[in-house]
């Protein structure tokens, strides 16, 4: 099994079968096309790929019409394989939405490629150090990974492509080893390898003259120049050329039997005894003045831990390559750049046996220092006196390459503050190499390789944690000891202070550090000993900003989401967007924001912090309060266009209050959809935030009405939590400050994310209260829409009358303030609870009704509910061949704006109809995908619906047993849920028994 040991468990391979363990486990990666996408991720090496990359990849030009759904069921089943446990995750995800495409964000150790690519680069650099016989051993260990054809398994153009250049590679690797095997006088051993090799690739001219070379170093020289002949032929035959120079030389020199060609051997030095030199010889020669070596570099960590991967990495770019390898190491402070630069110079001491050059260039203090001042230090280091040393920097300069031409020497520049200070530092000589590190990245420095090092894995920063505080210590306590780390943020330096602290004071538990970093507002100070402090190195980035930019710093930290787009950071700042994103990648240069994906940026969670009380000193509480209503603003400005194209013809988006910020707007519903789904986790931050900051009914209302723009995400089936927590969070502060807009908005929005829930009583309780707060303040938009929920939820318990009776109050409201599309919906709806009263005609009379309202009015969304309700009504009546028709249209507009609860409603009811029909294989395949759906967005009701529809197919089908269990399991849900419709399926199964007897 390929790769090294990882923190989760997980290894994947492409060198071969695609396949992926955890802990040793073979995990299934499901159908040829889901395994081709997960390759397809795995390649791409931590870069997203869009929707249109995946399908061309995999379907290619025979792409169906519905790979965009088809995608996103591959992409959810792999993330249930490869995080099980994603919901509960404290590291970031792994298979993880970039935009609308993908990424695979997993280390090159856990890929068996990643690992061979590592093994071949290490076999370079110790061929050129002169190390042929260990370069030969890592060679074939990297071949070791290969277990047959790469990415068996996969399909696809993308696969076939990458297939054939992995093909290339590992020929390629195999004919190196065979060089150093040639090298290293092997050719007796080889020639058996070779003559199998050269079968397999009979065009492969390399390969045919090592096996020239290896018998012809046997002592056969006949077979050597057959295998000339028979190439020749081959290449004739098959492409019509003659051999190239390699061969043709090399069978001349064979012929002739050229000396050179036997392998060498190493000869043993002559030692002669030293004459002595006479007197003029003595009088004439002047003295030797060697370089003194120096050895500058401050002592390594003793509990230096984790970063294996990238240590290995820095190893392999300072060991060779064309001129002068110089890795940049950047990163925010405290993220221990010094630490791992220091630590791989110590490593790296051999390659670098002329010595090693150090200089704190002080790039983030008062006084950085002058490259003038850190030349003189190394001249005086390479043995130039004081009062030879030139004046002008870049006389210095040139003295100081001059010196360093011919030799291996190794330059370690600390604390860089930007590429002017460095470039004048740097060896120019090959066999020499650099390692700078700085805060800001260093982009602009030539030829540098850039390395952005990033905060600790769990595990390391827990392995810190133990090797400075004592292992026995913080294993009793695992747990606390993963939170005292969590909240440190994973930075090293703030896990070295806490663990040095609890080192100091035995009588400390690691729990009892818990609570103390558990206030936010006084974490940082509980991060400082002696003299060392999380906020102090954090001081010295933020004492390098202008004041334009540290404003941004400070008032980008106030928002409570976990990342900010570049537009919402715009309002927060009140700048365009242009001038915005040069602000915010400007912060990303000085490691003080990161930027996970393009146009999204994120602080560190103790960098905010620092941040926030920045914001505290500096600006005042006005200042930060405007910022975060321009914020709310933006969210609701766009959300507003959003819901407005989510729900065409809804009168709800013009009902929002207007706070005049200008916010997204939006080419298509789908794309207004996914906007929502990709700022979810902000757009309800900015909800809690305002609700338990509202001091009064001015303040809330926006927040109010942006809980009610979400509502389409209530039809993704995501966020349910977050609706319900904010939900309560908001309908509290409404009744604190007595806003009864607010109170109504978040009481019907509380009421749908219950019904969604299946809890019908908590939710008609909520409705309830919205309608009478509703006909108090005259807000007739929302009570037309909390009417046709109140009727919704007495058609679901089967009080049908009932439901009529709310279904007419929600039309005359919905006719009230001129809402076609509303009375179009109650409509729609209506024919379900018309077919329950017996009413088939009526049912679908109201429901083609609702379909030819929607149409003209032009609402997508509207057309595809009412296709629903018209294709269960019609069969109900034995038009099963218009219901699937039906059913597929809406099924097509719902998968194609991701609104996952439609889809499943829809595979359920499309499979109630096969069902009708006769045809369970189909039925049971439509309850299957209802059931996959509804266990993918935690709907409880749903699954017990998609149980019922299979297991009624399987009975069809014959499949006694199987159908039994499928309603067993539905029974136990619907009961659990209080539903009426448990009572039908024990109905059912008692069908079975007498079916079974």
């Amino acid at each position: 099994m390929p790769g090294d040991a990882t923190e989760n468990g997980l290894r994947f391979a492409v060198l071969g079968p695609v396949l992926a363990w955890r802990d040793g486990v073979e995990l299934d990666l499901g159908t040829p096309l889901q395994r081709s996408i997960l390759a397809m991720l795995l390649l791409r090496e931590g870069r997203a790929a869009t929707p249109g990359e995946l399908i061309d990849a995999v379907w290619g030009e025979d792409a169906p019409p519905r790979a965009l759904g088809a995608l996103r069921t591959y992409v959810s089943r792999l993330r249930t394989v490869l995080e099980p446990d994603r919901s509960r995750r404290t590291r970031p995800e792994l298979l993880t939405s970039v935009g609308r495409g993908y990424a695979l964000r997993v280390e090159p150790a856990w890929l068996d490629l990643g690992v061979f690519q590592r093994e071949t680069s290490a076999a370079e650099a110790a061929r050129r150090s002169g190390k042929a016989g260990h370069a030969a051993e890592l060679l074939r260990g990297a071949l070791g990974l290969w277990s047959g054809e790469p990415l068996a398994g996969a399909v696809g153009p993308y696969a076939e492509q990458q297939r054939d250049r992995l093909i290339e590679r590992r020929i390629g690797t195999v004919e190196a080893l065979m060089e150093l095997d040639l090298e290293l006088g092997r050719h007796a051993d080889v020639v058996s390898e070779l003559i199998a090799l050269t079968a397999q690739h009979p065009l492969r001219e390399r390969l045919r003259a090592q096996l020239m070379l290896a018998y012809y170093r046997c002592g056969r020289q006949a077979e050597a120049l057959s295998v000339f002949t028979d190439t020749r032929n081959a290449l004739i035959d098959e492409l019509g050329i003659e051999p190239g120079t390699e061969l043709t030389d090399l069978h001349r020199r064979i012929l002739a039997a050229d000396p050179s060609l036997a392998p060498a051997k190493p000869a043993e030095p002559v030692r002669q005894a030293p004459a002595e030199p006479s007197e003029e010889d003595q009088a004439e020669a002047e003295p030797v003045v060697e370089m003194p070596k120096p050895a500058q570099l401050p002592a390594a960590v003793t509990d230096f831990t984790g970063r294996k991967s990238l240590v290995n990495r820095l190893l392999t770019l300072l060991g060779g390559g064309e001129g002068v390898p110089v890795a940049a190491v950047s990163g925010i402070g405290g993220v221990g750049k010094t630490t791992l630069a220091v630590h791989v110079a110590h490593l790296a001491e051999d390659l670098f046996p002329d010595g090693q050059l150090y200089a704190d260039l002080r790039g983030y203090g008062n006084e950085p220092t002058p490259p003038e001042t850190a030349l003189v230090a190394f001249l005086r280091a390479l043995g130039i006196p004081v009062d030879v040393i030139p004046d002008g920097l870049a006389e210095r300069s040139a003295l100081f390459r001059s010196l360093l031409a011919d030799r291996r020497m190794l330059v370690l520049l600390d604390n860089a503050r930007d590429a002017e200070q460095v470039e004048h530092l740097l060896p120019g000589s090959t066999g020499c190499a650099a390692i700078v590190t700085g805060r800001g990245k260093l982009a602009d420095l030539p030829a540098a390789r850039l390395i952005d090092l990033d905060v600790m894995e769990p595990d390391e920063a827990l392995s810190l944690l133990s090797a400075v505080a004592g292992p026995d210590r913080v294993a009793a306590e695992r747990a606390p000891a993963m939170d005292v780390v969590a909240a440190c943020g994973f930075l090293p330096l703030a896990v070295r202070i806490v663990a040095s602290r609890l080192a100091a004071r035995p009588s400390w538990t690691v729990a009892s550090l818990v609570p103390r970093l558990a206030d936010e507002r006084r974490r940082l100070d509980e991060m400082k000993i002696g003299n060392l402090a999380v906020s102090a190195t954090f001081a010295l980035g933020y004492g390098q900003l202008d004041p334009h930019q540290a404003r941004a710093f400070r008032l980008l930290s106030l928002p409570n989401g976990s990342d900010i787009s570049v537009f919402a950071a715009a309002a927060v700042l009140d700048l365009s967007p242009f001038e915005a994103e040069d602000l915010l990648e400007s912060l990303v240069d000085a490691s003080l924001l990161e930027a996970p994906a393009p146009g999204r940026y994120r602080f560190h969670d103790l960098l905010k912090l620092f941040a926030r009380r920045k914001a505290e000193e500096t600006d005042t509480p006005a200042e930060r309060t405007l910022a975060l209503r321009r914020l709310l603003g933006f969210y609701l400005a766009s959300s507003r266009s959003a819901h407005r194209l989510a729900y065409e013809g809804s009168a709800i988006a013009d009902s929002l209050v207007d706070v005049g910020v200008r916010g997204h707007t939006f080419a298509s519903a789908d794309e207004a959809v996914a906007w929502l789904s990709a700022e979810a986790e902000d757009l309800f931050a900015a909800i809690g935030h305002a609700a338990e900051s509202a001091g009064s009914a001015d303040g809330l209302l926006p927040a109010a009405d942006l809980l009610l723009a979400l509502e389409p995400l209530l039809e993704s089936g995501t966020n349910q939590r977050e609706f319900e927590q904010r939900g309560a969070l908001m309908l509290a502060a409404a009744q604190r400050v007595g806003d009864r807009h607010s109170e109504m908005r978040c009481a019907y929005v509380l009421g749908r994310v219950l019904f969604g829930a299946n809890r019908l009583d908590d939710a008609e309780h909520r409705f309830l209260g919205a309608r009478t707060i509703g006909e108090e303040t005259g807000d007739h938009i929302v009570l037309g829409e909390t009417c046709n929920a109140l009727a919704v939820v007495a058609g679901r318990q089967r009080r049908h009358v009932e439901a009529l009776e709310w279904f007419d109050r929600a039309t005359t409201v919905y006719r009230q303030v001129g809402n076609p599309a509303g009375e179009a919906l109650a409509l729609s709806y209506s024919a379900r609870d018309h077919l329950g009263l017996g009413r088939p005609d009526d049912a679908i009379a109201v429901s083609e009704r609702g379909l030819a309202m929607f149409t003209e009015i032009g609402s997508g969304a509207g057309i595809a509910r009412a296709r629903y309700h018209l294709g269960i009504v019609l069969s109900y009546v034995g038009r099963l061949n218009e219901a699937v028709v039906h059913h597929a249209e809406c099924l097509s507009f719902f998968r194609a704006s991701n609104q996952r609860v439609w889809e499943q409603r829809v595979c359920y009811r499309l499979a109630a109809t096969f069902i009708s029909a006769g045809r369970f294989a189909e039925a049971a395949r439509h309850a299957e995908q209802a059931l996959i759906v509804s266990r993918e967005i935690t709907h409880p009701y749903g699954e017990a619906q998609s149980l019922t529809a299979l297991g009624k197919a399987l009975r069809g089908a014959g499949e006694l047993p199987r159908g039994r269990d499928a309603l067993t399991k539905a029974l136990d849900i619907f009961s659990r849920l209080r539903s009426p419709e448990a009572e039908d399926i024990r109905i059912l199964l008692r069908e079975f028994d007498q079916v079974e007897t």
